[in-house]
């Protein structure tokens, strides 16, 4: 099971024993709210069934998803290196399960395992590049850029039919891209009636991958 997830596919049999022995499972139910984002935390939580999204709220109940997860991703990695406050808060869509590493797990494992610490920078690494194109992303594009580029992110092969791999509501969109849903619906709408994506319930499916960048 760990062998499945990137941050540890490199190590050896023998650095997963380890990790297996060090690790917590935790089982989460829908809608459990897995950390909050502002608190303290040193776990990191490696996903082996199930789904979560990682966002960041304000006090008026508004939302900005960051990222959704399945099996195989992580999060947490940062505060269990550091045992600093959450930078954003992570919530269960389905049931799911976790591999949990505390950070003393984690400083016994790089003890007695060095190559897990790289596999953790490098780790961090491709995060802080993925972090960098989602500012420039906002940055330097306008909404329908922003919706277009996010569902070819997204976007998977399924029976050479290319799809938007999470099945996500136009509120979980807008919340992704820093929208109102109002203006989402008008995208998908417009992309839909040029022929460039089919929308049936909350499955999306893109016919041609230059989507364009504005009406």
């Amino acid at each position: 099971m760990l062998r499945r997830i990137p941050l540890f596919q490199d190590l050896s049999d023998e650095d997963l024993v380890l990790i297996e022995e060090l690790a917590v499972e935790k089982q989460v139910s829908k809608g459990t709210v897995v950390m909050v984002e502002g608190t303290i935390g040193d776990s990191l939580f490696a996903i082996t069934s199930g789904r979560v999204k990682v966002f960041m709220g304000d006090e008026d109940g508004r939302e900005i998803i960051l990222k959704i997860l399945g099996p195989g991703d992580f999060f947490g990695e940062m505060s269990m290196i550091d045992s600093q406050p959450r930078s954003a808060s992570v919530a269960a869509l389905e049931p799911s399960t976790f591999k949990v590493l505390s950070h003393e797990a984690f400083a016994q494992c790089v003890e007695r395992a060095p190559r897990i610490a790289t596999m953790v920078m490098q780790a961090l690494a491709k995060r802080l590049r993925d972090a960098d194109r989602k500012i420039s992303t906002l940055a330097l594009m306008d909404v329908y850029g922003r919706v277009a580029n996010t569902l070819l992110e997204l976007a998977i092969n399924d029976n050479g039919k290319l799809i938007v791999g999470e099945k996500l509501s136009q509120q979980d969109i807008a919340n992704m891209v820093g929208a109102s849903r109002e203006m989402v619906n008008r995208i998908l709408k417009d992309l839909s009636e040029r022929g460039y994506i089919t929308v049936e319930s909350k499955t999306i499916t893109i016919h041609d991958e230059k989507l364009p960048p504005s009406f």
